[in-house]
């Protein structure tokens, strides 16, 4: 895998996800100055953390604001003012020097700062506006237009509330009183979303750096290779064992297409998939990527600091709807491969998987170290040092893999680099977050779901998985969880829903909205590498993973599916929705032991709904008409059948 700067694979969160390959700058490789202060920049950033983590911590607004102030730096020089002009001029060196001060002054006069707070000078006043528009500005340049014109409308709101009529309205505050709650405390630039890109979702990157750095990616991938390259339509097996094992580590479903895809997505091609259905297999398989344990990309860490969570008990509630998801995407695969009479790899091209283990074993070690370590019940920050130092440690042993000065000087620039568009999204978030507590929004839209749902709660969470998607067309999943945490969670919660469930419902959604058209990121990343139609590819990865828009529902009505209750009820929910999976899968699919004549197709279906009915009764019925089908199926064939293989 390569390691020089991508702009694209410097994305490694939906964050930088929007039309990642038309914004990055292009600029002359021979200007070394500049490619060194932008990898002075990015390693700054990881040695700054590191270092406040470590060794000298600080303020956390102190802290958040010199992360800021580097990510500005590498930012504004890395990125176009505008689309046209694609070069790096004199303007944008002079905005990123601007921004060095405007963030540098809060560390400079931090104490002055808080003693006045509330009470803004001239000085406070110019910086405290110039950093707000930094931050959009930012935003826009790594990401897209769509967050930052989100985050002027609530500013707007802030300001002209007192027009509003009715329950949305509000006394409205000046200038003064929005640039204190933004640049003044931590309750809106330097907030929680930040807080938390500074203090744990940054220190997984570099974790993820390390791991790739060493050969990790290749690893998994290889491993996917010897596992499933025999099967039928082996490689889309293979994308979605591959793209499953890199999202557990990086949590970024555009960065896995951009690599994992490139690699799938022409071996399914070669061996019969359409164009669309391979860029939809690899958009679902590294879409799920986020909601995997033990990562599950950075709104997973923002959901424990909102909800006041363990991160570990986020990841136990996770693993069987991930399982799920991955098990039906695994089964349209399968079926798809069976009904157009696809083959395996050639068994020249598998690797043997002992020879990959051999090789390889020395990636597994950190993965599980890391686990355990939030197994135990340490803290996220710890559990990623812990797995950097057992990657580095367990490098020595292979001469590969084995981190050299500028080994190390790489993965720092990479982790940081990558970091900047999380940063200023974050950044940018926390306006909208500031906003909201300040004009009592959350509240008031919570009200209003409320109303909407006239107390029925499977409303509130129509209205809410609704707006979650058709938010996750503009918003990065990260701004996307953080919007609906403030103000469509509260209205779920009010409803009965535990907290930790309602967080749940909207993080999947704000997931979902990737692989859902009109605007699918994951899907068009995918299409484009198909050269398949982005919007069919779209649709057919929405397909794929249905019943993943069903599992939210049902966690929050059942939570056997979130491990939650008396275990006989876990295991009969988990067994009867992992059966209801393989029906809308074969039903979907169009094959199950053979082709399905209609009525049987109709008949899974029905098979599918019972089997996710909770009830002894309609699970044993919705069982018993599965089985009958494919026990028909198997009697009325007349060609060689196919296994499960």
């Amino acid at each position: 895998m390569a390691h020089q700067f991508d702009p694209i694979k410097a994305r490694a969160d939906e964050m930088l996800a929007s039309k990642s390959e038309e914004k990055a700058a292009t600029f002359d490789d021979k200007d070394k100055f500049l490619n060194f202060i932008i990898q002075l920049g990015g390693a700054g950033i990881s040695i700054f953390i590191i270092g406040t983590m470590l060794l000298f911590p600080l303020p956390a607004m102190m802290q958040r604001a010199a992360v800021l102030m580097l990510s500005f730096l590498v930012i504004f020089l890395l990125y176009p003012m505008f689309k046209r002009n694609r070069g790096l001029n004199c303007l944008n060196w002079a905005w990123a020097i601007l921004a060095v001060v405007v963030c540098g002054y809060v560390l400079v006069d931090f104490e002055n700062l808080v003693n006045r707070m509330g009470a803004l000078n001239t000085t406070d006043k110019i910086l405290g506006g110039l950093c707000i528009i930094m931050v959009l500005d930012a935003t826009r340049r790594a990401i897209g237009w769509p967050l930052p014109i989100v985050t002027i409308i609530f500013l707007l709101y802030a300001y002209f509330g007192y027009l509003i009529p009715g329950s949305f309205g509000h006394r409205g505050y000046d200038v003064h009183r929005i640039l204190n709650q933004m640049y003044m405390t931590t309750e809106g630039i330097f907030g929680i979303p930040l807080g938390v890109v500074v203090t744990i979702v940054f220190l997984f990157i570099l974790f993820g750096a390390f791991l790739d750095k060493g050969g990790g990616g290749k690893f998994f991938i290889d491993l996917a290779v010897s596992l499933a390259g025999r099967l039928r339509g082996g490689p889309a097996k293979i994308a979605v064992l591959s793209s499953g094992l890199m999202g557990m580590i990086s949590g970024s479903s555009i960065a896995n297409v951009a690599t994992t895809g490139t690699f799938t997505i022409p071996l399914m091609k070669r061996i019969g998939y359409k164009p669309e259905f391979a860029g939809a297999v690899e958009a679902t398989a590294s879409t799920g990527g986020q909601i995997m344990p033990p990562i599950m990309g950075a709104a997973a860490f923002i959901m424990a600091e909102f909800t006041q969570t363990a991160y570990v008990k986020i990841i136990v509630m996770a693993i069987v709807p991930a399982t799920l998801y991955y098990l039906s995407v695994y089964m349209n695969v399968h079926f798809e491969a069976c009904r157009t009479g696809m083959k395996g790899l050639p068994e020249n091209e598998i690797p043997k998987a002992s020879a990959v283990l051999k090789y390889g074993w020395i990636f597994i070690l950190p993965v599980i170290g890391l686990i355990v370590v939030l197994v135990m019940g340490y803290s996220p920050s710890r559990a990623a040092f812990t797995g950097m130092g057992l990657m580095v440690i367990a490098g020595m042993f292979k001469a590969s893999s084995r981190l050299t000065i500028k080994g190390f000087w790489d993965v720092l620039t990479t982790a940081g680099r990558n970091a900047v568009g999380i940063a200023a999204a974050c950044a940018c978030a926390g306006i909208i977050v500031g906003t909201t507590s300040m004009t009592g929004l959350g509240v008031k839209l919570a009200m209003l779901i409320e109303f909407l749902a006239a107390g029925k709660l499977i409303v509130a969470l129509l209205l809410t998985a609704l707006a979650s998607l058709i938010l996750g067309m503009a918003l990065p999943t990260t701004a996307n969880y953080i919007v609906q945490a403030s103000v469509a969670a509260p209205a779920l919660i009010a409803l009965g829903v535990p907290v930790l469930t309602a967080h749940m419902f909207v993080f999947y959604f704000g997931v979902y909205a990737d692989i859902t058209p009109p605007v699918a990121l994951a899907a068009y990343t995918a299409a484009g590498i198909s050269k398949g139609d982005p919007m069919m590819t779209g649709v057919i990865a929405s397909r794929n993973v249905l019943v993943g828009f069903i599992i939210p529902f049902l966690f929050v009505y059942h939570p056997g599916l979130v491990l939650q209750g008396p275990i006989i009820d876990i295991l009969m929910m988990v067994v009867s929705t992992g059966f209801s999976v393989v029906a809308f899968s074969a039903a979907f699919g169009n094959f199950l032991y053979r082709r399905c004549r209609g009525w049987e197709r109709v008949g899974l279906l029905i098979a599918a709904v019972l089997l996710i009915t909770p009830g002894l009764l309609t699970d044993l019925t919705g069982f018993v008409v599965l089985a009958a089908i494919y026990i028909w199926q198997r009697r009325t064939n007349d060609v060689p059948p196919a296994t499960l293989a």
